[in-house]
C-alpha cells in the first residue's frame, strides 16, 4: 500500500508558481499586486474599485451537512472543486476564510484543505500569513482602551462603565481570560469594572472587514460600533469617542484582498475569518466580489452546517453585498451520515447500510433547506477509503428520492481529476437559469418574528422561548432603528437543535434564546442560543503539544 503522507508533506512538495503569474491569469498587473514572499500578495484597493463595471462571474456556494468529529472536508472539497472547474476550461476562483490561530494550536487543525486538495503557502496560511488578524487584533483593542482612557480622563459621554459592552480580543484559546476585572490597582490604572476576552474571529470588526465594501464603508461600519450605553441608556458609539479613523488606518492594508494558489496553480483569495456561531461565517465580500469581476466562476464556502453557514450566508452576506448564487454543493460524508445514524466514531469503518439511511435525514434536511432560499443543489460524496459501494450507492438513492444528483468526489486523493464529475454538473445547474435567490424573511418583520422564522422554516423547532428582557431589548432596538437588520443566530453547529448530541433532523424541539446582542457595525443582530462561547479553550492535549521545527527549519505538525 502506498504511503500516505500528510497535507503538510503534501503542500511542501508543490511547485509553486511566482504570485504576479498567478495574478496574471486573471489580468491582475504586477503593480496592482503588494507582494508578501514570493507566492502570496494583496490586490490594491485602486485596481479593485477599477473592476467595478465589468460583468460578474458565476457564484457557487460549498456548504455541508452537521459537522461531526467523522470530518466533512468542506474546505477541501471547495478548493477541489475550483482546481476541477478550471481543470475543464473554465476561469475559476476560489475564496476561502482565513485561519485563526486558535483551532491551530487546539484541537481543529488548520483551515486550507487537505490532501491533494489545498491552498498554498500552508504553512504561512495557517500562521502569521499578512498580519490580517493581528490588525484586526490591534484596531479592536485600540478601542478598548479608548474606552478606559475617556472614562479616566473625565468621561465626558457619560458612559455607565456597568453597561460598557465592548470586551477585548486576542487569536488564541485561552480560557483564563473569559471573564475578567481591568484598571485593577489604584487610581493611577483607572477605575476597575468587568470585562473579559473574545477570540479575534468573534470580534465585530472582523465582520465589519468582512462585510465593507471599502475603506469607505469600513470606516462608516467602524463608527457605527456600539461599546456601551450611557446613564440615561442611550447608545454609546465608537466615532463619539473618535476611535473609528484610527482603528481605519490600522485596518487599511488588512482590508486588501490576500491573493495565493492552490496546488494545481489556480487562483485562491484567503480573506477574513469570522465566527461561523457568532458571526457569519464567511469570507470577506470585497474578496468574493473582486473574485467575480475576475473569473468566470466564484467558488466559496461558508461555516459548519448549512444550517448555520449557508443560511448566514444568504441571509446576511447575499443580502447585504447584493450577492445571487448561481448554485450550491452540500458536501457530505458516508463515515458522517452514519454517525448521524447513530454509530460511534470508532465503528465508522465497517459498513452500515442501515445506519447510513437512518443518518441520511441530516442531508435532506439541508436539501430542502438549501432550496428554500431558490438555489438549485448538488451533493458531493467526499470519499474515504473505508466507503463501500453499497454504502455509496444507498446516498446516491437517497439524494435521488430528494431531486438532485450526489456525485463521488475523490480530489483528496486524485487533485482536480477526482472531481470532474461535480465540476461539470455545477456548470449544467449554474448555466440552466435555475437559480431564483431569494433570503428566507424580508427585512421589514419584527426582529423577533425573524428569529422565529429561522427556527422554524431551518431548525424545524417547535418553539421559540425568551425571557422577558430579550423581547425588550429586540423593542428596544426596533425603536432605535436597527428592526430591519438580519439574524445572526448564534447555536451549536452539531445539530439543528441546540443541543449538540441531537443528531440527526429532529423536530419540535425548543430554541431558547437566551441573550442578543447588537452588532450594528457588521449589521446584523446576534441571538445567542444553548451554550456558545465566544473565546474557546484548549483541549487536554492541544495540537500545540505536536508542532515543531524540525531540523531542517521546516514547520511539523500542522495538519
Amino acid at each position: 500500500m502506498a504511503e500516505v503522507r500528510s497535507d503538510i508533506e503534501i503542500a511542501r512538495a508543490a511547485k509553486k508558481k511566482p504570485i504576479a503569474e498567478i495574478g496574471a491569469k486573471l489580468g491582475i498587473p504586477v503593480e496592482a499586486l503588494a507582494p508578501y514572499g514570493h507566492d502570496k500578495a494583496k490586490v490594491g484597493a485602486e485596481f479593485i474599485a477599477s473592476l467595478s463595471g465589468k460583468k460578474d462571474g458565476k457564484l457557487i456556494l460549498v456548504t455541508a451537512i452537521n459537522p461531526t468529529p467523522a470530518g466533512e472536508g468542506k474546505t477541501t472539497t471547495t478548493v477541489g472543486l475550483g482546481d476541477g472547474l478550471n481543470r475543464i476550461g473554465k476561469r475559476a476562483v476560489i475564496c476561502v476564510r482565513e485561519p485563526s490561530l486558535g483551532p491551530c494550536f487546539g484541537v481543529k487543525g488548520g483551515a486550507a484543505g487537505g490532501g491533494y486538495a489545498q491552498v498554498i503557502p500552508m504553512e504561512d496560511i495557517n500562521l502569521h500569513f499578512t498580519g490580517d488578524f493581528h490588525a484586526i487584533t490591534s484596531a479592536h483593542n485600540l478601542l478598548s482602551t479608548m474606552i478606559d482612557n475617556h472614562i479616566y480622563w473625565g468621561n465626558a459621554e457619560n458612559i455607565d462603565t456597568r453597561r460598557i459592552s465592548w470586551r477585548r480580543v486576542m487569536d488564541m484559546n485561552d480560557r483564563a481570560l473569559r471573564q475578567t476585572v481591568v484598571s485593577l490597582g489604584g487610581v493611577a490604572n483607572g477605575f476597575p469594572r468587568e470585562s473579559g476576552f473574545d477570540i479575534t474571529v468573534a470580534s465585530e470588526v472582523m465582520a465589519i472587514l468582512c462585510l465593507a465594501a471599502d475603506l469607505k464603508d469600513l470606516e462608516r461600519r467602524l463608527g457605527d460600533i456600539v461599546i456601551g450605553y450611557r446613564f440615561d441608556r442611550s447608545p454609546v458609539f465608537a466615532r463619539d469617542l473618535k476611535a473609528d479613523k484610527a482603528m481605519t488606518v490600522l485596518l487599511k492594508d488588512a482590508m486588501q484582498p490576500n491573493l495565493v494558489q492552490t496546488l494545481e496553480n489556480n487562483p485562491a483569495f484567503v480573506h477574513g475569518g469570522p465566527f461561523a456561531n457568532i458571526a457569519h461565517g464567511c469570507n470577506s465580500v470585497i474578496a468574493t466580489r473582486t473574485a467575480l469581476k475576475l473569473g468566470d466562476y466564484v467558488v466559496t464556502e461558508a461555516g459548519f452546517g448549512a444550517d448555520l453557514g449557508a443560511e448566514k450566508f444568504f441571509d446576511i452576506k447575499c443580502r447585504k453585498a447584493g450577492l445571487k448564487p448561481d448554485a450550491a454543493v452540500i458536501v457530505a460524508t458516508v463515515r458522517a451520515l452514519k454517525m448521524n445514524g447513530g454509530v460511534k466514531k470508532e465503528g465508522l469503518g465497517r459498513e452500515n447500510v442501515e445506519a447510513l439511511k437512518r443518518g441520511a435525514a441530516n442531508l435532506g434536511r439541508h436539501i430542502a433547506n438549501v432550496r428554500k432560499f431558490g438555489v438549485p443543489v448538488v451533493v458531493a460524496i467526499n470519499h474515504f477509503t473505508s466507503d463501500t459501494e453499497d454504502e455509496i450507492a444507498a446516498v446516491k438513492d437517497y439524494v435521488a428520492r430528494h431531486g438532485a444528483d450526489a456525485i463521488l468526489c475523490r480530489h483528496w486523493a486524485e487533485g482536480s481529476a477526482g472531481i470532474e464529475e461535480l465540476a461539470n454538473k455545477v456548470v449544467e445547474l449554474a448555466e440552466g437559469g435555475q437559480a431564483k435567490f431569494q433570503p428566507l424573511y424580508p427585512d421589514h418583520l419584527p426582529l423577533l418574528e425573524k428569529i422565529e422564522i429561522i427556527a422554524s422554516k431551518i431548525y424545524h423547532a417547535g418553539e421559540v422561548t425568551t425571557d422577558r428582557g430579550v423581547r425588550d431589548q429586540l423593542k428596544a432596538w426596533e425603536e432605535q432603528g436597527y428592526g430591519d437588520l438580519p439574524i445572526c443566530i448564534a447555536k451549536t453547529q452539531y445539530s439543528f437543535s441546540t443541543d449538540p448530541a441531537l443528531r440527526g433532523a429532529p423536530e419540535g424541539h425548543v430554541v431558547h434564546v437566551r441573550e442578543v446582542r447588537l452588532s450594528a457595525g457588521a449589521g446584523f443582530v446576534v441571538a445567542i442560543t444553548g451554550e456558545i462561547m465566544t473565546m474557546p479553550g484548549l483541549p487536554r492535549v492541544p495540537s500545540a503539544e505536536r508542532i515543531f521545527l524540525n531540523e531542517d527549519g521546516f514547520v511539523e505538525g500542522l495538519f
